[in-house]
């Protein structure tokens, strides 16, 4: 019988398939699919301030092993999360959530994460210093090592749940960042998000996404999402969620060796409602064959 624990800040996960947040919504449409209790955990749609109608459409575009979207953060605020969502969730799933926060200030971070550090069924607090969806200065966190670093520790003195700092892939230097979050007390590090890119359509000749760029996922972005992850591993003392690409039980594995203790799982979603689900369950054919009895220990193998 294989082991695919893992232990993430202290909490164990019965496995490490979390869906990343934006690709799972607050889980009801999925719980309808399948029993989501079977996830290790899963990380809820983005978080704001004031509820957000989000970009104009068209926001999605279809491209080679991959999508753009450009959805814009699109959510009911804080606190219709917090007095709607959570108790609908509570009935249906019973495991700690990651709640991912996003903002447009280190004040609109503070507060949201504040807020949301009293809720139960948190387990984590995930903070998303890198949409590239949203003008309003919700990237630049991401990719300038002291902002990072200010958000990091102005979200740290307010919380007492692990917070995971969600990176920007967009960026010349990615382990600059994640070292200012460790040095602003992040307690791990979740990446990578989306990276930027473009659709032109050939008969309007303009861009498909109103936005005109937006956020590129999907199987395309694996090889650099654990790159990243691999030079990450290395250049910090943080566990990883890694995320970028995967779409089968054999990504999840090589997202582990480069670095990761848990992996997320995005685009996929929108493809097949039950990817998790399939990679779950296809899990311990892989470690079979690939002589691995627990999950948990090779975590960094690559090294």
């Amino acid at each position: 019988m294989v082991d695919m624990k893992v232990n993430l800040s202290g909490i164990e996960l019965d496995n490490p398939i979390i869906p990343a947040s934006g690709t799972f919504n607050f889980g009801e449409e999925f719980n309808e699919f399948y029993d989501i209790n079977i996830l290790g955990s899963f990380s809820f749609k983005g978080t704001t301030r004031e509820p957000r109608f989000g970009n104009p459409t068209p926001r999605i575009a279809e491209c080679t092993q991959g999508m753009i979207n450009s959805v814009g953060l699109q959510n009911p605020g804080i606190d219709k999360v917090i007095s709607e969502e959570l108790p609908k969730l509570r009935k249906f799933f019973h495991k700690p959530l990651v709640a991912n926060i996003s903002g447009f200030s280190i004040e609109e971070y503070v507060h949201c994460c504040e807020k949301i550090d009293k809720e139960d069924q948190v387990g984590i607090i995930e903070v998303n210093i890198s949409c590239p969806n949203v003008h309003n200065g919700g990237m630049a966190f991401g990719v300038d090592p002291k902002n990072a670093y200010d958000v990091t520790k102005a979200v740290k003195e307010v919380t007492s749940k692990p917070v995971y700092i969600k990176l920007s892939p967009n960026v010349t230097d990615i382990v600059s960042i994640a070292k200012a979050c460790e040095d602003g007390g992040a307690d791990g590090i979740s990446m990578i998000n989306t990276l930027l890119g473009m659709k032109i359509d050939l008969k309007t000749r303009k861009p498909v996404i109103a936005n005109k760029m937006g956020g590129f996922s999907g199987p395309a972005i694996l090889p650099v999402a654990v790159r990243m992850v691999y030079q990450v591993y290395d250049a910090v003392k943080l566990p990883i969620m890694g995320m970028g690409g995967v779409s089968t039980a054999e990504d999840v594995i090589e997202m582990m060796l480069a670095g990761a203790t848990a992996v997320q799982v995005g685009a996929q979603n929108l493809v097949d409602p039950f990817a998790c689900k399939k990679i779950i369950e296809d899990l311990p054919r892989v470690m079979d064959k690939y002589g691995i009895n627990s999950l948990s220990e090779i975590i960094g193998g690559a090294h």
